[in-house]
């Protein structure tokens, strides 16, 4: 399951790369900011990911 998140993740952080240099390119801050967003949500999928697989990891080890 990680695979496919970091295939996504590479994709997002490669499309905020891509907005942000737009954004220098035409000087516009709506592009720079939807690129930090972008980039914002790739971090926080990946420490999502990361919470929950220790989470599910910590209760599956708990007995019944």
């Amino acid at each position: 399951m990680l695979i496919p998140i970091l295939i996504l993740d590479i994709a997002l952080v490669a499309w905020s790369l891509h907005l942000m240099q737009q954004a220098f390119d035409s000087r516009e801050f709506s592009l720079m900011l939807a690129g930090t967003l972008v980039a914002l949500a790739a971090a926080a999928m990946m420490v999502v990911y990361f919470l929950v697989h220790n989470c599910l990891a910590y209760f599956a080890q708990i007995p019944s």
